[in-house]
C-alpha cells in the first residue's frame, strides 16, 4: 500500500474536464489540448524506458546510481541488473494528433520516493500502470493510490525477454482488476507499443468521463 499519499487527496477532476472537453484551447483552434499522464509501476519495470521511447524531446531524466546505502531498502529482486534509479521523476512529450499533446511523467518506483507522487499526480487526467508477471506484487501500490484517488487508469504488462508470457485474464485475477480497467501486453522498448497503450489510456479516459457525466446529469 502506498502509506505516504493524503487519504484526502481527490482527482483533479474539474482539470481533466477541461482538457478532455478542448477547455485548455483557444475557440480558434490555435494551440493543441495538452494532457498529463502518469508513468507509474514498480522499481525497475521500465517507465524511464516507456517515457524515452516514445518522447519526441530529449526526455528529462532524474536517476541516480544504485549504491551500498541503498541495500537492504531498496529491493532490487528480479532487477539484480539494474544500475540506476529515478528520484524524482522522468518527463517527455508526445503529439498523438494535431490538437492533442501528452505530456507524460514516470514516477519513482522505491518506496522511500512515493511521498512524491501527490505532487506528480496533480491535474492528471489518467495513469498507466505498467507490471512485470515476474513481480506483480509491485505494481500493487500504484493500482491501490489510483484507485484511492478515482484516476482512471490501465495496466501495461511489460513483455521482459526470457519472462514466462501470461493470459492477460490470469493477470487481471492476480491483480485483482475491475473489467472495465484496460490491460495490454506491451515491449516499452517499442515506440509504437508504447504509443498503442498511450491511446488505450486516451480511450479509457474518455469513457469514463462520459460515463461520469452521465451519471451526474
Amino acid at each position: 500500500m502506498v502509506s505516504a499519499h493524503s487519504d484526502t487527496a481527490q482527482p483533479d477532476t474539474a482539470h481533466s474536464d477541461a482538457v478532455l472537453s478542448g477547455g485548455d484551447a483557444p475557440s480558434g483552434g490555435g494551440r493543441p489540448i495538452a494532457a498529463k499522464i502518469l508513468v507509474a509501476g514498480g522499481f525497475g519495470v521500465g517507465k524511464t524506458t516507456m517515457v524515452g521511447s516514445i518522447s519526441e524531446i530529449r526526455p528529462l531524466r532524474t536517476e541516480e546510481l544504485l549504491t551500498d546505502r541503498g541495500a537492504g531498502v531498496d529491493d532490487t529482486t528480479g532487477v539484480a541488473g539494474k544500475t540506476s534509479t529515478t528520484v524524482a521523476m522522468d518527463f517527455g512529450r508526445i503529439t498523438m494528433q494535431d490538437d492533442l499533446v501528452l505530456y507524460l511523467f514516470g514516477t519513482p518506483g522505491q518506496e522511500r520516493f512515493w511521498f512524491m507522487w501527490d505532487e506528480l499526480a496533480l491535474g492528471a487526467i489518467g495513469a498507466v500502470v505498467l507490471a512485470d508477471v515476474r513481480r506483480l506484487a509491485d505494481c500493487f501500490a500504484a493500482v491501490d493510490y489510483f484507485e484511492d484517488r478515482g484516476t482512471p487508469f490501465m495496466v501495461a504488462v511489460n513483455c521482459f525477454e526470457g519472462a514466462e508470457r501470461k493470459d492477460p485474464r490470469d493477470v487481471r485475477i492476480a491483480l485483482d482488476l475491475e473489467e472495465h480497467v484496460p490491460l495490454l501486453l506491451c515491449d516499452v522498448r517499442s515506440r509504437e507499443s508504447a504509443r498503442d497503450v498511450l491511446v488505450t489510456m486516451i480511450e479509457h479516459v474518455l469513457t469514463t468521463t462520459t460515463a461520469a457525466k452521465a451519471a451526474s446529469s
